[in-house]
């Protein structure tokens, strides 16, 4: 048995996740699992149909995208990962899907605005989508800058990794993450619940207004604040 089987299996289990909720199709989406203490974490191989994979095939990699352990070549996405895994030190899974509306949002380069309490039981502020990369990045080592684009972002708004804990990558799809590999999953699949319910507000009312402050910050802090009472 590997020494990394925990997270194996946890990557594993979170992956299969992501078509049981209509997260993605074919083989659009991936899910890493972090071990910090060993300073690698377990991937998807890339390409490889979901009813195919199983906690061996999934491929151990550094915190520098390097593979440490597997025959199968981990996925594409996977230094994008390992630039997050290295400069955010308190993530210990990260999702990336292909999600529907997430990803109209992304291709619209459109931020989604807090609309509504559903929202706002999640984040207080909008959900952000960082800008298209340059060519010079693109021409470059592009998963790899990838990580950077969304960091870059993160540092320009001023936002917390750790509070928010999902992006948009501008003409791309969505990034989420979170303590745990299923923690991530949980957050790819609240985002495009939002997503879409956004989609439809502004459909139903193109001048809608977005969520008044005073019940954003009800709703946020009754689940994250200090008084948080949301809960068992």
């Amino acid at each position: 048995m590997s020494r990394y089987q925990d997270i194996k299996e946890a990557a594993y289990n979170a992956n299969m996740q992501l078509p049981e909720l209509n997260l993605v199709i074919f083989t659009f989406g991936n899910v890493s699992a972090a071990d910090r203490s060993a300073g690698v974490f377990a991937i998807k191989p890339s390409g490889v149909a979901y009813n195919e994979l199983s906690p061996d095939k999934m491929v151990i990699v550094d915190f520098d995208g390097k593979t440490v352990e597997g025959t199968l070549r981990p996925s594409s996405d996977t230094l994008t990962h390992a630039v997050l895994y290295k400069h955010w030190h308190h993530i210990g899974g990260i999702a990336h899907t292909h999600s529907t509306y997430a990803t109209a949002w992304a291709q619209a380069l459109r931020h989604i605005p807090v609309f509504g309490t559903t929202h706002a039981d999640y984040n207080s502020v909008d959900i952000p989508c960082a800008p298209p990369m340059s060519d010079e990045m693109i021409k470059g080592d592009y998963e790899y800058q990838t990580g950077f684009q969304i960091m870059d972002l993160f540092k320009e708004q001023e936002l917390s990794y750790e509070e928010l804990e999902m992006v948009l990558v501008g003409n791309h799809a969505p990034f989420t993450w979170g303590k745990t590999a299923e923690k991530a999953v949980h957050n790819s699949a609240v985002l495009e619940a939002i997503a879409k319910m956004a989609l439809l507000t502004e459909q139903i009312n193109p001048a809608a207004t977005r969520l008044k402050e005073a019940l954003k910050w009800k709703h946020f802090e009754r689940k994250h604040g200090p008084g948080s009472y949301y809960g068992q």
